[in-house]
């Protein structure tokens, strides 16, 4: 009877050590499985926050763009003026004037009235082409003596040449910075 009980215990002893051999496989395996799942995890937070960092980049160059919108406006009515040979253009930069109801007057002058027209014509044309861009306000056209093409930030005028002398618009905004083109 002893040699059954050693070729028992033997045989559990194996089924034991197997047992044990085979659990701590079974951890090293759930180990990997769990390294490779936090790892899988971190990858993924990483790639959010980049993600995160790439919109909010994004919404800085959003900002930038509306920052030089106005500037690109102001180079667009400009360049629509001389399209049509205006004279004479002038930039008033109102930024630094308290209670200037805008930023910039551009101002310009035409020969006759067809010219005038096409003037303010070209002019809505370009803004709408390359910005997407209508005028909030036009007053003068009928007169077509002085028409006055209002972009909220920016305010054109294009005079017929007489009248601009009348009014000298530079010279009641003196304290401004005038920039001719």
């Amino acid at each position: 009877m002893a040699k059954k009980t050693s070729k028992k215990s033997k045989s559990t002893k194996t089924k034991k050590t197997s047992e044990k051999k085979a659990s701590s496989k079974k951890t090293v395996i759930s180990k990997k499985k769990l390294s490779k799942n936090t790892a899988s995890k971190v990858k993924k937070s990483e790639s959010n926050k980049v993600k995160a960092l790439k919109i909010s980049k994004d919404k800085k160059k959003e900002k930038l763009t509306k920052k030089d919108t106005e500037q690109f406006l102001l180079n667009t009515i400009i360049e629509g003026m001389q399209e049509k040979k205006a004279k004479n253009i002038t930039v008033i930069d109102l930024k630094d004037i308290e209670n200037s109801f805008c930023n910039y007057f551009v101002i310009c002058e035409a020969e006759s009235k067809p010219q005038l027209q096409a003037i303010t014509e070209s002019i809505e044309e370009m803004t709408r082409k390359k910005l997407s861009v209508k005028p909030h306000h036009i007053e003068g056209l009928q007169n077509a003596e002085w028409i006055l093409i209002d972009y909220l930030t920016i305010v054109a005028h294009v005079f017929r040449s007489d009248i601009r002398e009348f009014y000298r618009l530079e010279s009641l905004w003196a304290d401004a910075k005038v920039q001719y083109v």
